[in-house]
């Protein structure tokens, strides 16, 4: 992709997109997403030939699994998701048996909306943010607890540990989810609508108002900080900017990408305060149906997946800015002082999140325990790019 021009003015990206639509309506939407995949969205005979194997594939499938993803065409260039390439793995790691039908947003939704449509068995899987299984799974919300597991390698580390498979783990089953790997998405940022001055001390937050997510650890965060939360879905964040009726955000600088807020923001300040992560949740009661042959060569897809879209972020990351950068975002990093100063003010050890780690982990031993487990670096290493 990017902002090259054709001869009739048209941006690249907008005439692969036509194609894509286009495709989506002759053929589906993952027949499409594999074409788009394999650049041959422009070969009405390629397109054929891929949709055939796609029929085939799901003819000869025993198990069918519908993935509810956000994926937007190009999305892997700036957002290691990996829909394309979980799709690939899951079939052929499991031999065939199980097909994976990629559906998009417009028809299960996103968010918490999405996650639910996973707990009740509407879809199998769905790709969505780990925030979003926090009013299903409340410990789940250990993750916004600024400045403790915000990096990369924090992040994949602590979710990756034994000490979060015991903590948190059997309570997503007792809420019917199983996750099957954990995609990175960068830290949160401090970012600025159009018109508006860059976030780079914690002055600077006074009075802001500051879109957040359902989660009470976020929303406790920017009150420390003497913003003002605004809770806001995912969905209207973008308007909501634009509208006035949020200032700033805390979002990944890769779903800002994905999420096309080029034009949205003035400023991008690295926060680096909480992690973004994500997770391809599955419904549990489907899973553990499947004979066991087939859950191991699914676990083993999503293994693989993982460690694929770990090699794969620092250069999603690097993309993503450098994009929005091209669309007159400014990006910004707090000075050493500024940065001490916000986490004094706001970070993990303040005694506002205590009784969250009590509730949450159980116990403070216990997420003193995760705390190491999240500044371990354990096999699946990452670099942190940006």
């Amino acid at each position: 992709m990017g902002n090259y021009k054709t001869d009739n003015d048209d941006n690249i990206e907008s005439v692969d997109r036509r194609n894509f639509l286009t495709a989506t309506t002759k053929y589906g939407f993952t027949t499409a997403i594999v074409a788009a995949g394999a650049g041959t969205l422009l070969s009405e005979e390629a397109m054929a030939v891929t949709a055939q194997e796609e029929k085939e594939r799901k003819s000869a499938a025993k198990f069918e699994m519908i993935i509810g993803t956000q994926s937007t065409l190009g999305s892997s260039r700036g957002m290691a998701a990996m829909q394309l390439d979980f799709k690939e793995n899951i079939q052929n790691m499991t031999n065939g048996a199980i097909y994976v039908n990629l559906g998009h947003s417009r028809k299960f939704g996103v968010g918490k909306k999405l996650a639910n449509k996973v707990q009740k068995g509407i879809i199998q899987c769905g790709q969505h943010s780990i925030s979003n299984l926090a009013p299903f799974c409340p410990p789940v919300d250990l993750i916004n607890i600024p400045y403790w597991s915000a990096d990369n390698q924090s992040y994949v580390s602590l979710v990756t540990s034994d000490t979060w498979k015991k903590t948190v783990d059997p309570k997503m089953a007792k809420a019917g989810f199983k996750v099957l790997w954990y995609p990175s998405n960068g830290a949160r940022t401090f970012s600025v609508r159009r018109g508006g001055e860059p976030i780079l001390k914690a002055a600077d937050l006074q009075g802001v108002k500051f879109r957040v997510p359902g989660s009470p650890m976020l929303q406790q965060f920017v009150r420390l900080l003497g913003a003002s939360p605004t809770p806001v879905a995912w969905g209207e964040t973008a308007s909501a900017m634009k509208q006035g009726v949020a200032d700033a955000c805390d979002v990944t600088i890769t779903a800002l990408w994905n999420a096309k807020f080029h034009d949205v923001l003035g400023h991008i300040t690295l926060a680096n305060s909480v992690h973004g992560g994500q997770v391809y949740s599955c419904n549990l009661e489907w899973y553990n149906s499947l004979p066991s042959d087939v859950r191991e060569g699914l676990d083993y897809a999503s293994d693989v997946t993982a460690r694929q879209a770990y090699a794969k972020m620092p250069a999603a990351e690097s993309y993503a800015k450098a994009d929005m950068m091209k669309s007159g975002v400014k990006f910004h990093k707090m000075s050493a002082d500024a940065l001490a100063e916000v986490i004094e003010k706001a970070g993990h050890q303040r005694p506002e999140y205590d009784e969250f780690k009590k509730k949450f982990a159980g116990s403070m031993d216990v997420f003193e325990k995760l705390r190491e487990a999240a500044s371990t670096i354990n096999p699946r290493y990452l670099i942190d790019s940006i």
